[in-house]
């Protein structure tokens, strides 16, 4: 492709992408498809020869999107917002032409330069203690660009322990020096509540480190007690404190961890690192009435925070600030010939602030959005999502059949059926089966709950009420009125080919399904389960009247999806390994 050909196919491309989000609202959010799907559609080998860019297009129209999952759909409920915006797309394209990699001042002084200009910015708006901002007298920390949340709280999780680890060496006077770092780890604890983040557990899974998973307390927050307890028991038996990850906008429920209460605790302690995780929420608090939930970040060694979440900016870009980035960079600084340079004393170099060497050219879409929205336009749009969410739950709670389970500050809100796990599992998965609308579920106080979220930049109070409308239409087939009759409905065989109507449809042996099943791990809802029988069970299954195949697949499958169905009067008809018929699903 030469230069005048990239011309004429851009054009197209952004004629293209234009058409595609004018046309979401009339698609299906989920594909209806089943793993594997494009294996078959796809040579198994790459092409020898140039293929021309209109069968490459083509391909694109007729493989690619039929499997695509929208999420910029205004029906997308599930997990967080994924930002997305023009001028992001816009400044992704710029940032992919000029093709630096980023990783030193000299390798790239304006991707440098504008990361930390940008980074301050932002950590102004948002109102973070001086000492996080560059630009401050004085300050000592500053904020980077990174992947994810995830790597945010595994980077400072890791300069925790690095600082930890120095802190023992010292302790044990001049031998401490002579001690390898790794004779330390097994003392090393952290903590966190069950509200956090699974990246908190893999964070402390990669770095070798014990962790804590504390129970919250009635509010989703982490509870000061256990944590106190935690940390005095944990002292008595010779281990150390070192990270306390608290949350600011939980996933699960969007609660709000106390820092004023658990910061003083950290603080007591001579090695204890805090960390806050607001990958969802610190979007917000450039809202002036939001900025109370951050009360006590003056006690935090680092923040961060996810544009690429709810400040519409494009994957990838998450916000990290430190309190002292010397303590960050003393973990991470390698420092070969090849890679050092003139002004390496003047200027900062990112690559010590992160496991990557290699970096985009990631502040430029920050830097596009924040000034072509104007921080009143991001405040609008934030503003907009949380008042679209309490009309959603003034809906919820307008119907009594339903209850919200988390307090409704920002954009998300957690609702159920007043029924049964089993009735809200079934609900969901009829509603992700229908493709008119995605949610995903989780656990809060003990119940399994759907998560509703506003996600779309234009949502608007029609799309709420349509997902309203949607979500009480099915609630209507599952809960029926007391004094109601039953209509007996006869249902096609669930098959591995009908199965594909079912929206994410997971395939799995028997056996695996066994082995991956807990008690505290209930089916999400959200990926409907067809149970294929391994080879082995094939010709006993045959062999057995249907009422004993209902016994076997039931005792077997004690906490199955399907287990409800088959209570209320299923059978089943073994045609082939692959089929059964029921009234289920």
């Amino acid at each position: 492709m030469d230069i005048e050909e990239f011309r004429s196919r851009g054009k197209e491309m952004v004629d293209y992408i234009c058409s595609y989000m004018n046309n979401l609202p009339n698609q299906r959010v989920t594909p209806n498809l089943e793993p594997g799907y494009l294996k078959e559609l796809l040579p198994g080998e790459a092409p020898i020869d140039p293929e021309s860019w209109d069968d490459i297009m083509r391909d694109v129209d007729k493989k690619i999107m039929p499997g695509i999952t929208h999420w910029q759909h205004p029906r997308f409920h599930a997990y967080f917002p994924s930002g997305n915006s023009y001028p992001s797309i816009l400044a992704d394209m710029l940032s992919d032409a000029i093709g630096c990699i980023g990783f030193s001042w000299a390798a790239s002084p304006a991707c440098t330069e504008l990361e930390t200009i940008v980074m301050d910015w932002f950590g102004k708006a948002i109102g973070l203690p001086n000492e996080f901002i560059t630009s401050n007298k004085g300050s000592s920390g500053g904020g980077v660009i990174q992947t994810s949340a995830s790597e945010c709280v595994l980077i400072s999780m890791l300069a925790a322990r690095n600082q930890a680890i120095q802190c023992l060496k010292k302790n044990l006077g001049s031998s401490g020096s002579e001690i390898e770092d790794s004779v330390f780890l097994p003392k090393l604890v952290g903590y966190c509540s069950k509200e956090a983040h699974s990246c908190v557990e893999k964070a402390a899974k990669i770095l070798l480190v014990k962790l804590r998973i504390l129970d919250p307390d009635e509010n989703g927050s982490l509870d000061k007690h256990a944590l106190a307890d935690a940390i005095k028991k944990d002292k008595e038996n010779g281990l150390v404190p070192f990270f306390v990850s608290t949350i600011l906008g939980s996933t699960s429920s969007c609660s709000f961890d106390n820092l004023e209460v658990v910061g003083p605790i950290c603080k007591a302690e001579p090695c204890i690192w805090l960390h806050v995780d607001a990958a969802y929420a610190g979007n917000a608090f450039i809202c002036p009435e939001l900025k109370p939930y951050l009360k006590g970040i003056e006690y935090a060694d680092s923040f961060n925070t996810n544009p690429n979440k709810w400040l519409l900016v494009n994957f990838d870009c998450s916000c990290l600030w430190v309190r002292c980035r010397v303590k960050l960079t003393s973990a991470l600084v390698v420092d070969p010939l090849y890679l050092q340079h003139a002004n390496s004393d003047e200027a900062i170099d990112y690559r010590h602030w992160g496991i990557p060497l290699s970096r985009r050219f990631r502040s430029l879409k920050l830097w596009f959005v924040i000034r072509k929205y104007g921080l009143s336009g991001l405040q609008k749009y934030i503003r907009n999502h949380i008042k679209l969410a309490k009309h959603f739950e003034a809906l919820v709670k307008s119907d009594n059949r339903f209850e919200v389970v988390n307090d409704v500050r920002l954009g998300l809100v957690c609702f159920r059926l007043l029924a049964n796990d089993h009735a809200n599992q079934d609900l969901l998965a009829n509603i992700n089966a229908s493709g008119k609308l995605h949610m995903i579920p989780s656990m809060v106080k003990s119940k399994y709950i759907i998560r509703f979220c506003v996600n779309a930049e234009n949502a608007n109070q029609e799309d709420i009420e349509h997902a309203w409308r949607i979500i009480t239409e099915h609630a209507s087939e599952i809960i029926q009125p007391p004094n109601a009759k039953k209509v007996e409905s006869t249902k096609p065989p669930l098959s591995r080919q009908i199965s594909k109507r079912l929206a994410f449809t997971r395939s799995v042996s028997k056996e695996l399904y066994k082995r991956s099943r807990s008690r505290s791990n209930l089916p999400d809802g959200a990926t409907p389960i067809l149970v294929a029988d391994s080879d082995e069970e094939d010709v006993e299954v045959k062999s057995r009247e249907n009422c004993d195949i209902v016994n076997v697949f039931s005792n077997s499958l004690d906490d199955n999806v399907f287990y409800d169905d088959c209570k209320k009067g299923c059978q089943f008809h073994p045609q082939s390994p692959t089929e059964i018929k029921c009234s289920g699903m």
